[in-house]
């Protein structure tokens, strides 16, 4: 028979309106449970208020209830574990921050069932994973796409996941990406001022902001729209011009929300796609008396969407370190940026 271990939390004065945020303000801070997780254990009828199972998230509570919350034992999931090389930049008892290489998936899917990361980091890490969403697995906080490269942070504890959504879900994380464009955003430019959703800032940083969805017509892809969706900010700056006239760039971007292929969704949506993105791209062709035909027909050819995880900066979730790491370009963005930059 499986075990399971049971938390009393007693709600305490001016609670929030609803069950599961009034629970994930007085739940004790070493049950390192989550928003998110406590709205799971609501759901599988695992939290109840003097013996009556409370089933709704939106349920009222007052000061004094008493509700008790039932965790369930870790299970073992069916992920397998494979001996795949990964590139760790740090790792400690509670987290694991790994530099992704392009074409892997971070999560298992029904398309990718196997070669993933999470099955790599199975076999790394052994034992020493813990509980994380009531499964023995490593803790996903934040993902990249699979053909993008470069850092995550992955929580080996539920302590950590915890610290680290936290961080995530209050913007607090610094990520800085690379990424090689489609044309240069200038702050001249009269079409892109009249883009909606676009605004400069000092330092000549433009400034995205959106709702995006799931497309109405393509459930694989994401759209800007200005109802419904979700709240998505980036943050782009061109470090390099590129072509004479420039006709790419290298663009810094900064991620203040972390929504699905938010950075390729509001770079196609300015007008300045990423190079070699099969999805938001488009079919422009970069002039090859810009750029020279070897550059050119090399961009062109790019077989992956060029965008980099470049650098990453948290607080470290149980020791409170302010941590930060950086990757520099793989190799195939470097050769394609010193070829780009060939005519200049």
């Amino acid at each position: 028979m499986s075990q399971t271990r049971l938390i009393r939390v007693e709600i305490t004065d001016t609670p929030p309106g609803r069950l599961d945020k009034a629970l994930a303000r007085d739940v004790p801070e070493d049950a390192a449970l989550s928003r998110s997780r406590l709205a799971r254990l609501i759901s599988d009828g695992q939290v109840a208020r003097g013996g009556e199972t409370l089933l709704d998230v939106k349920a009222k509570v007052a000061a004094g209830d008493i509700i008790e919350i039932t965790l369930p034992e870790a299970t073992e999931v069916e992920t397998v574990a494979e001996a795949i090389p990964l590139a760790i930049a740090y790792e400690d008892d509670e987290i694991i921050v790994v530099d992704k290489p392009a074409g892997m998936v971070v999560h298992p899917a029904p398309g990718s069932p196997t070669g993933t990361l999470v099955n790599a980091l199975l076999h790394h890490c052994g034992d020493t994973l813990s509980g994380i969403g009531g499964e023995k697995r490593p803790g996903i906080v934040h993902r990249i796409d699979k053909d993008t490269s470069g850092l995550l942070v992955v929580a080996k504890s539920d302590a950590a996941h915890h610290g680290l959504a936290a961080q995530f879900e209050s913007h607090s994380a610094e990520r800085r990406y690379l990424a090689l464009t489609h044309g240069c955003p200038d702050p001249a430019d009269p079409r892109l001022r009249g883009t909606k959703g676009t605004h400069w800032e000092s330092g000549e940083v433009l400034r995205i902001t959106t709702q995006l969805g799931r497309h109405k017509h393509d459930r694989q892809k994401q759209a800007v729209m200005w109802s419904g969706g979700r709240h998505a900010v980036t943050r782009a700056r061109v470090l390099e011009p590129l072509g004479t006239p420039p006709v790419a760039a290298l663009v810094e971007c900064r991620l203040e929300t972390g929504r699905t292929h938010q950075i390729r969704v509001h770079m196609a949506h300015v007008g300045h796609g990423l190079l070699g993105d099969p999805v938001y791209g488009g079919k422009r062709k970069l002039s090859a008396r810009a750029l020279g035909t070897e550059a050119a027909a090399l961009a062109q050819s790019f077989p992956r969407q060029a965008l980099h995880a470049a650098s990453l900066g948290f607080t470290h979730p149980v020791s409170g370190t302010p941590l930060h790491f950086e990757s520099p370009l793989p190799e195939d963005m470097e050769t394609l940026l010193r070829a780009l930059h060939s005519r200049m």
